[in-house]
């Protein structure tokens, strides 16, 4: 996430044309005319705030915007007032980059106070006052969903000050340096739920029945920051089970037999283990009646077996194990 300067204001006799223009043609790799854009965007914001008044309203700059956003419905803005600032999120449903948001003095100017982008779609939330009755608003950066639901997502908290604004906190920094992996998300007053994945040995992208956390955040009056409240665990057992596979591999390829012999209790089973048995990353299926859940490996050239894993007082066990006939 980046906190940059604004860009110089157009003629506004040739705005909306310009606009028509560049958005019948453009392409998003083109920089350029991305800038040009936000330039179209930044003079229409900033010559009505600067006129005062009704002009200077929220409600009248969201119809000065929509004749934009009509002319070409790739674009989509927000606006949420501040005491002496106003921001506006950005966003284009037909490209995967581009999106911000700016945040522009009441009284006008040629650029913005500031301008935050990051990848994905920003969604704007106002938060209750920070220290000394500063406004604060929440930004929440939504990433396109995958095949299973689950998006990056990523929060920032902006503030506003005496001299303008600034970034109060950020999630990637404070909490995940890499951005969420989220399946839902929810923000209701001061707190944000989130239920997210976090890789781990076995873990897939895109499978179903994976070990998720559902952690609650909420918003620390003095600071600004969000920090964690509650964290509930959901289908923690395939954690485990991979953890459990993993330890296998390792046994196999170290010779490891005491680790075996409690990994794999029944002695036939130990005997037709190939040393080079491995994990392969595949959805795993699902439970059976009996708790029993098989899982993918390949030894040698990729050779496929399937590992067949059941829940004993001490863990997980390997059951059974057989390579896969084609």
């Amino acid at each position: 996430m980046a906190l940059l300067g604004g860009s110089a204001a157009a003629a506004p006799a040739d705005r909306l044309d310009r606009f028509r223009e560049l958005t019948a043609s453009i392409d998003p790799s083109q920089d350029d005319a991305l800038r040009e854009i936000y330039a179209l965007l930044d003079g229409e914001i900033a010559e009505s705030l600067a006129s005062g008044g009704v002009f200077a309203s929220p409600s009248f700059l969201a119809e000065r915007l929509e004749a934009f956003t009509e002319t070409w419905g790739g674009l989509t803005a927000r606006l949420l007032p501040l005491e002496r600032a106003l921001a506006a999120a950005f966003s284009f449903t037909e490209w995967p980059r581009g999106s911000t948001v700016r945040v522009y003095a009441r009284g006008g100017g040629s650029a913005p106070l500031a301008v935050l982008a990051d990848e994905g779609r920003p969604q704007m939330r106002a938060l209750p006052a920070g220290p000394a009755g500063t406004r604060q608003l929440l930004v929440m950066w939504e990433g396109a969903p995958a095949a299973d639901r689950a998006r990056t997502l990523r929060f920032d908290v902006l503030r506003e000050e005496a001299d303008g604004v600034r970034v109060a906190w950020r999630s990637s920094s404070d909490l995940a340096p890499e951005g969420f992996t989220a399946r839902w998300y929810a923000v209701r007053g001061t707190e944000i739920t989130v239920r997210h994945q976090e890789r781990y040995p076995g873990w897939a992208p895109g499978c179903e029945g994976q070990a998720e956390y559902e952690d609650v955040y909420r918003l620390s009056k003095g600071s600004g920051a969000f920090t964690r409240a509650t964290r509930r665990e959901i289908n923690s057992w395939h954690r485990d089970l991979h953890a459990a596979a993993e330890r296998l591999f390792l046994a196999l390829g170290r010779g490891d037999r005491a680790t075996l012999g409690r990994l794999v209790p029944d002695a036939a089973v130990r005997a037709r283990l190939p040393s080079s048995l491995r994990s392969e990353p595949a959805c795993d299926g699902p439970p059976a009646r009996d708790g029993a859940v098989a899982i993918a490996a390949a030894a040698g050239e990729r050779e496929p077996w399937t590992l067949t894993f059941r829940r004993a007082s001490g863990g997980w066990r390997l059951s059974a194990a057989a390579p896969v006939v084609p």
